[in-house]
């Protein structure tokens, strides 16, 4: 069965009216730097090592004058936090040398920062200006994929592409917040939770799984 997105929207606006990002941050560049440093390391986890890392480095100017080893020091408890460190000081360096110290809301100049790929890109122009755009995350990626919007094989461009054409642009970042609400809490990526989902009717895992155990 095609996916309804209507529907969809509407069952997750139920479930996850008051979905929001789960990294703190207090402006643009904190926003950037915690989703820069949250690829493949929970919220939570990013949020432990961030209270010390900005009251240290509170702006670019701060940053980019830091020593690589002493953030490493901040952030050693994330996941792959060498190269994010080396990331977090080039990408302060360049804010400060092109934009002022100040986050760009271009997402292209977003992307020519280090350590910032299309999703980073996304979330900071969601969350910073407003900017619409369905930023797709290993959630994102695997609830659009189970419930037939996207193949097994796309990537996270074609995913984009294929969610913000589904949605009215203006939920674009509410819907963002919502597909990763609802796979950190009902669609896990093993043993979800297909009891509690509305959208078993449209899921290919549902509909595989439940080939399996003959239901």
């Amino acid at each position: 069965m095609k996916p309804d997105a209507t529907r969809i929207a509407q069952e997750l606006a139920t479930l996850f009216p008051e979905a929001k990002a789960e990294l703190n941050f207090r402006n643009s560049f904190e926003c950037l730097c915690c989703v820069m440093i949250s690829a493949q390391t929970t919220d939570a986890s990013v949020n432990k090592v961030t209270p010390a890392l900005f009251a240290a480095y509170p702006d670019a100017f701060a940053m980019a004058k830091a020593k690589v080893e002493d953030v490493e020091e901040k952030i050693r408890s994330i996941g792959l936090y060498r190269n994010k460190a080396k990331n977090l000081v080039a990408l302060s360096q360049i804010l400060v040398e092109r934009f002022d110290g100040q986050v760009p809301s271009n997402k292209e100049d977003l992307r020519s920062l280090p350590g910032v790929g299309i999703k980073t890109a996304n979330v900071v122009g969601g969350e910073c200006f407003g900017i619409p755009a369905i930023a797709v995350d290993t959630h994102v990626s695997r609830v659009a994929k189970r419930l037939g919007f996207a193949k097994e094989d796309a990537t996270p461009e074609e995913i984009e592409a294929i969610l913000e054409k589904a949605f009215p642009k203006e939920i674009h970042i509410r819907m963002h917040h919502r597909m990763i609400f609802f796979g950190r809490r009902i669609c896990h990526s093993q043993k979800p939770e297909c009891g509690r989902c509305p959208f078993t009717g449209y899921c290919r895992y549902f509909k595989k799984t439940a080939s399996k155990t003959g239901k």
